[in-house]
C-alpha cells in the first residue's frame, strides 16, 4: 500500500480492508473456475442466480458489519469474504452433481491440468497486463491527491458496473464461437461476430448515455463528501462517452477467448499497456489540479488504453488466422 504514495491514513485503512479480503481470494478462484464450467456447458441461469443471490447476501452483510457491528471498512471487507465462501459451497454441490451425471472424477487429473496451464498461462498474462493498467491508473490518481483517489475510486467502481453489464455479450460470443469453431461453423461463427458486435456497440451507447445523463447526481449516491462528489461529473461525462468503445473491446475480447486465442491476447495486452504508460506518465507529469486533471486520467485510460485494445482486438477479428476449426 505504501507503493502507491498515498496519505498515511489512507494507507493504512487500505491495508487493513486489504489483509482481510485476502481470505476470499480463494473464494473467488473456485468461483471464476466453477462459473467458466457451466459456461462451457451452456449454462448461464445458474451462474446468474448464484451470483445475484450472491451479491445480495453481499450488501445485506456489508451493511451488517459496518453498521450493525460497527467495523467500518473491515466490515465491508469481511461481508464480501463471507459471500464468497458462501457461493463456493453452492457451487461446489452443482458441479458435485455435473460430475455424476457425466460419470467425471472430481479429482485433478493431470492431463487436463497441464492443457488447461498451457492456455491458462497466455490468458493470465492477458489478465495481469489488464490489472497493471488499472493499477498505474490509481498510482497516479493517488499522486493527485485523497478526494482525486476517492472520486476515481467511484469511477472506475461505475466503469466495472458498466464492464459486467456488457461483459455478458462478451460471455455469450466467447460460448458461441467456441461451440461454432469446434464444430466447424465458420459462417455461424462469422454471424455471432458480427450480431454481438451489433448489440455492444448499441448496449455500450446505450449504457454511456444513461451515465451521461446522470453525472450530476451519482457521485451524491457514493459519497457526502462534497470535495469528492464535486470532481465527479466531468470524468463520468468522458467515462460515459468511451461505452460505444467498451462495448467493442468486451465482444472482440471475448470472441477471442473463445476461439482459443490466448497467446495473441497476451501478447497484445502488452502492446497495450506499453500505449498506456506514456500516457498516464504525461497525467503525472501535467495534469492540472482538480476536476479536470482527474479527467485528464480518465480520458487516458478510457480512450488510451481501451482505444489501443480496440485497435489490436479489431485487426485480428478482421482477419481469419483465429478462426480454427475442430477440437484442437
Amino acid at each position: 500500500m505504501g507503493a502507491f504514495g498515498a496519505e498515511p491514513a489512507v494507507a493504512a485503512a487500505s491495508a487493513r480492508y486489504l489483509t482481510v479480503s485476502m481470505l476470499g481470494l480463494p473464494a473467488m478462484l473456485l468461483v471464476f473456475a466453477a462459473t467458466g464450467l457451466l459456461r462451457g456447458l451452456q449454462d448461464t441461469r445458474t451462474p446468474l442466480w448464484v451470483a445475484g443471490l450472491g451479491f445480495a447476501a453481499n450488501i445485506v452483510l456489508n451493511l451488517w458489519f459496518i453498521y450493525g457491528l460497527g467495523l467500518g471498512l473491515v466490515g465491508s471487507a469481511l461481508g464480501t469474504v463471507v459471500a464468497q465462501w458462501a457461493m463456493v459451497a453452492v457451487y461446489l454441490v452443482v458441479v458435485a452433481r455435473h460430475a455424476r451425471r457425466e460419470g467425471a472424477r472430481l479429482r485433478p487429473h493431470r492431463g487436463g491440468m497441464l492443457r488447461g496451464a498451457s492456455s491458462g498461462g497466455w490468458l493470465f498474462l492477458r489478465t495481469v497486463s489488464l490489472r497493471a493498467a488499472m493499477l498505474l491508473a490509481v498510482f497516479v490518481a493517488t499522486s493527485l491527491g485523497s478526494p482525486q483517489l476517492a472520486a476515481f475510486q467511484i469511477a472506475m467502481t461505475l466503469f466495472a458496473a458498466m464492464a459486467f453489464a456488457l461483459d455478458a455479450l462478451a460471455i455469450a460470443a466467447q460460448a458461441l464461437v467456441g461451440r461454432g469453431l469446434g464444430a466447424g461453423d465458420l459462417p455461424g461463427v462469422r454471424a455471432v461476430l458480427r450480431r454481438c458486435l451489433e448489440w455492444g456497440l448499441l448496449g455500450g451507447a446505450a449504457v454511456g448515455a444513461l451515465l451521461v445523463v446522470a453525472s450530476p447526481v451519482l457521485g451524491g449516491l457514493f459519497t457526502t463528501a462534497a470535495e469528492v462528489s464535486s470532481l465527479l461529473p466531468l470524468t463520468l461525462v468522458v467515462l460515459g462517452l468511451s461505452g460505444p468503445l467498451c462495448g467493442i473491446v468486451f465482444v472482440l475480447d471475448g470472441v477471442l477467448i473463445g476461439a482459443g486465442d490466448a497467446r495473441y491476447l497476451a501478447v497484445t495486452g502488452l502492446v497495450n499497456l506499453l500505449v498506456f504508460v506514456p500516457l498516464a506518465w504525461a497525467v503525472l507529469a501535467w495534469a492540472p489540479p482538480g476536476a479536470v486533471g482527474l479527467c485528464w486520467l480518465m480520458a487516458a485510460f478510457a480512450f488510451g488504453y481501451l482505444g489501443a485494445r480496440g485497435v489490436t482486438l479489431g485487426l485480428r477479428a478482421r482477419a481469419a488466422r483465429w478462426m480454427v476449426v475442430g477440437a484442437r
